[in-house]
């Protein structure tokens, strides 16, 4: 089953979601802004995405952080604390398909070739 990491109300989870409804495909969704994200998973994502992506720099939240926080995201662990502290910068969609699969963010294209 399709497991999806994510915020609700954003709207490229909300394609997303809608696009995987659309296809009628099972999945479970996480969202990590009401139920938090744990430090093994976040170390599971960075097995298979480097920290300067799955940490969202374009987003509000890394805009607002300090220059030293900002800098951290190089290290692993500083950069695990600081996503579990701060869920709004993990960029989203984190896509979990199964089978060791990972997928980051929204590219329809991308996802049908992986499913």
């Amino acid at each position: 089953m399709i497991r999806i990491y994510g915020i609700k109300n954003c709207d490229t989870m909300q394609k997303a979601l809608k696009w995987l409804d659309a296809k009628g495909l099972k999945y479970e969704f996480h969202n990590y802004k009401e139920t938090g994200i744990d430090k093994a998973t976040l170390e599971l994502w960075l097995e298979h995405f480097p920290t300067d992506k799955l940490v969202n720099t374009k987003s509000t939240t890394y805009r607002a952080l300090g220059d030293i926080e900002k800098a951290s995201i190089g290290n692993k662990n500083k950069a695990i604390a600081l996503m579990i502290k701060n869920t709004s910068l993990i960029k989203r969609p984190v896509w979990e398909l199964g089978n060791g699969k990972f997928f980051l963010g929204w590219d329809e294209n991308e996802i049908s070739k992986l499913l």
